[in-house]
């Protein structure tokens, strides 16, 4: 016996696909709407659920053995419509030569029997029919078991609808609109913010306290965004070329005096300074500045051959910091031009990217830029200027866009301090609405 269900626009399409998966000989048993759970299941039509079920083949049938010591149980019949659907293929099947024909006096193979103990009765009948047969038995069992079935499947259906009645209660309701537009006024991406209610759905149930909930939400979050991604630490094969890309006036300059000031004088690493940066003259002035206060070697870079003996000079060196030129992602010849300082050095040493952003920046220009560098080379993400806006939902929804590993945050002009690994947990709370 084999009982599945199937779904559909209308009955009819529902009975249609159960066709082509069972074939035509399938039974109805159970046809009811149903309809998606959750908060926004309620602007979804209903749909209709029909329950099937297909005979094993009947020559595969045999009469199942009762021990003499087990007493058969009295079961409820199907009902009427499920009895004449049966008859009518037992029937087919008798005239088909697949089952032996019925040796009763009644004209249905699924009339009741008053007493199912007079099936295994042994002796004459004292009716003008012949004793029913091992194979009426077990037809009527066979019957018995598919009604047990069918109840048993009603039943669960039944729980089921008492389940998905309540899983949306109106507490969860109005936690999901709350965290919706709070999410939605720190600037989160609507995609995002539909992935994070749709996780509220799977978690929410009756009487669940929304502390749970709220909890579950922070703790996806902090994973999703992962742990920092920061500077790596010296190795003895030689120095690490961390380089760092990114539009004009982001602040990339500073960004790399932060780091720099931290690792050379905190972390009290050797450092050396270097940009390819020849169309900006203010800023290669500003990072020789920062280069001679720190007392640390600093070359403006040209062509790829200097870079190169740059890397050779500085082997001894644990870090090489290099600041690229902001460029516009349409003029082919700048990106072109860096793309060849990254191989180079990438040919030499090893080497980490660093994409410098904004957070004040719109979110599709964040993501045309990010798109534009991922074309070039692979890269972690700092972003800056934290003090200048009020959200960091840019944050979530570039990490999420790109892939990206997050590193550093800046939130401030004040070289080396205003400068601070990335902090998931900070963030997520403050896109939650918490200080």
């Amino acid at each position: 016996m084999i009982i599945k269900k199937y779904t559909g626009k209308t009955e009819s399409e529902a009975t249609e696909i159960a066709k082509k998966e069972l074939g035509e000989n399938i039974v109805i048993m159970n046809v009811r709407p149903v309809k998606k759970s959750g908060f926004f299941a309620i602007f979804a039509p209903p749909r209709i659920e029909v329950t099937v079920a297909l005979e094993d083949e009947p020559s595969k049938v045999t009469r199942p053995v009762r021990p003499n010591n087990v007493q058969p149980q009295k079961v409820a019949r199907p009902d009427t419509a499920n009895n004449a659907t049966m008859a009518e293929k037992l029937l087919k099947a008798q005239e088909s030569g697949e089952i032996p024909p019925l040796k009763v006096g009644t004209p249905s193979p699924v009339t009741p029997v008053s007493k199912p103990q007079d099936r295994y009765q042994p002796g004459p009948q004292k009716t003008t029919s012949e004793p029913v047969n091992e194979d009426n038995s077990a037809i009527e069992e066979k019957l018995d078991s598919l009604h047990n079935l069918l109840e048993k499947n009603l039943r669960n259906e039944k729980e089921e609808d008492r389940e998905e009645s309540n899983t949306v209660s109106e507490e969860t309701i109005t936690f999901v609109k709350v965290l919706y537009n709070t999410l939605i006024e720190n600037e989160v991406d609507e995609i995002y913010v539909n992935q994070l209610t749709d996780e509220v759905e799977k978690v929410s149930k009756p009487n669940i306290p929304m502390d749970y909930v709220l909890a579950n939400v922070y703790q996806k979050m902090v994973l999703k965004f992962g742990a920092a991604d920061k500077i790596k630490p010296p190795s003895s094969d030689g120095p690490i070329a961390e380089i760092f890309i990114g539009p004009t006036g982001v602040g990339k300059t500073t960004t790399i005096a932060k780091l720099a000031s931290e690792l050379r004088i905190n972390q009290k690493k050797k450092v050396a300074l270097l940009t390819v940066d020849t169309y900006r003259i203010a800023a290669a002035d500003q990072l020789r500045t920062y280069a001679t206060i720190m007392e640390i070697p600093f070359r403006v870079i040209y062509s790829v051959d200097e870079i190169k003996q740059a890397a050779e000079d500085f082997k001894d060196y644990d870090y090489i910091m290099v600041d690229t030129a902001g460029h516009s992602l349409h003029n082919e010849e700048q990106k072109q031009n860096m793309v060849g300082f990254i191989k180079a050095l990438e040919e030499l040493v090893d080497t980490e990217n660093y994409l410098v952003l904004s957070a004040t920046t719109k979110y599709r220009d964040l993501m045309e830029i990010a798109d534009g560098y991922s074309q070039l080379v692979r890269y972690k993400l700092i972003f800056t200027k934290m003090d200048e806006t009020s959200s960091a939902g840019n944050l979530y929804n570039i990490h999420m866009h790109t892939g990206a590993p997050m590193s550093y945050i800046t939130n401030g002009q004040n070289v080396p301090s205003d400068i601070a690994v990335f902090d998931a947990q900070r963030s997520v709370k403050s896109l939650l609405g918490g200080n």
